[in-house]
């Protein structure tokens, strides 16, 4: 597997050597109320993300103004089902005017803070804010002006992947590096609301990182947080969870977000299974020193007088560990003791006649 440097977002190291960096992406989950938003950065900081995640658009960047044909969503399995894009982007929008607090927030709890824009007005506006890094959306994959656009601010570009065919992630990938993206991760994803574990595919992450020499992490729409710990264990340096306060709240995205509990399980967990990767190992590991007294080992199983013969019918295979390996029970078979011992003695090699 590729194991691209670490490069740095804001004041955070992000990489290989470094523990999985967790993105929560507020989304729509503010359901139009700015001091929801706030709650939720608070709520992110708490349960302890690195980074605070928004989406910055307007309806009118996103689509048209048309409520039926191609712009209304009749399909019965999308959890948008009934409603026009328009429309829904009206809901789901995070009002530019909050991100100054948002970002300020967010900064003031140490989080990260930065944005999905989508398009090059958004660029810009980020910009003016700082913003210390750029995501891009699976559906944006393709609109390499954008891609250029972001490219170009010279900041770290995360995108995801969903949908898209290698050779498209190629053509992405290439125009992000030609117009100066020098720190690129890629975020393996299943472009699914609700998306299904059998879905995800976590083993391209390190193919991912093969093909495109760059980090790659997961964008998870999945419920839970079993889906992100596989990743980590498959080499993903981000996780990226939409996030809300409650998901009986409702809200556009609250179907496939983490609640706060479940979102710091997956802090600690995610953690936890980057700690246990380690590198191929034999022997006993510092931490299991002490456990080696309790393997077994020979003992004497009752009271031997010196000259005495010794066998099965005396020595026994036992914890603990202090007397000589089970593998030499046939070879200290048939051997005198060289002095009287008594029973729950370790058998070791002095012990015995010369």
């Amino acid at each position: 597997m590729g194991k691209a440097s670490a490069i740095r977002i804001g004041g955070r190291r992000v990489g290989p050597t470094e523990e999985p960096l967790i993105i929560a992406e507020m989304s729509g989950n503010h359901n139009g109320s700015l001091e929801r938003a706030l709650l939720l950065v608070e709520a992110a900081a708490v349960a302890g993300a690195h980074a605070l995640k928004l989406q910055t658009y307007t309806p009118d960047s996103l689509t048209l103004d048309v409520a039926d044909g191609d712009f209304f969503l009749d399909d019965a399995d999308n959890p948008w089902q009934g409603r026009s894009l328009y429309e829904l982007y009206q809901e789901a929008q995070t009002p530019w005017d909050w991100h100054p607090q948002i970002f300020a927030r967010s900064a003031e709890l140490g989080m990260l803070c930065f944005s999905t824009p989508f398009d090059l007005a958004a660029v810009n506006f980020l910009e003016d804010l700082g913003s210390p890094a750029y995501k891009i959306a699976s559906f944006e994959s393709n609109h390499l002006p954008l891609l250029e656009a972001v490219a170009s601010t010279g900041k770290p570009v995360i995108m995801s992947t969903g949908m898209a065919t290698l050779a498209e992630l190629d053509e992405s990938v290439r125009a992000l590096r030609a117009a100066g993206c020098k720190d690129l991760i890629l975020l393996k994803c299943t472009s699914a609301y609700p998306a299904d574990a059998s879905n995800s595919n976590v083993t391209t992450i390190p193919h991912l990182a093969d093909m495109f020499d760059c980090q790659v992490g997961l964008s998870d729409h999945t419920p839970g947080i079993g889906v992100p710990v596989a990743a980590v264990a498959h080499g993903a340096t981000v996780i990226e969870k939409h996030f809300t306060l409650k998901r009986s709240d409702g809200g556009v995205d609250s179907a496939f977000s983490l609640e706060p509990r479940e979102l710091q399980a997956l802090v600690l967990e995610t953690a936890r299974a980057w700690r246990s990767l380690g590198s191929p190992t034999y022997g006993p590991t510092e931490s299991e020193q002490g456990s080696r007294v309790f393997r077994r080992s020979l003992y004497l199983s009752q009271d031997v007088k010196s000259g005495e013969t010794l066998g099965p019918h005396n020595v026994r295979i036992v914890r603990p560990g202090h007397g000589l390996a089970p593998k030499y029970l046939r070879v200290i078979s048939g051997l005198p003791l060289a002095k009287d011992a008594s029973r729950g003695t370790a058998l070791t090699w002095d012990l015995l006649e010369k």
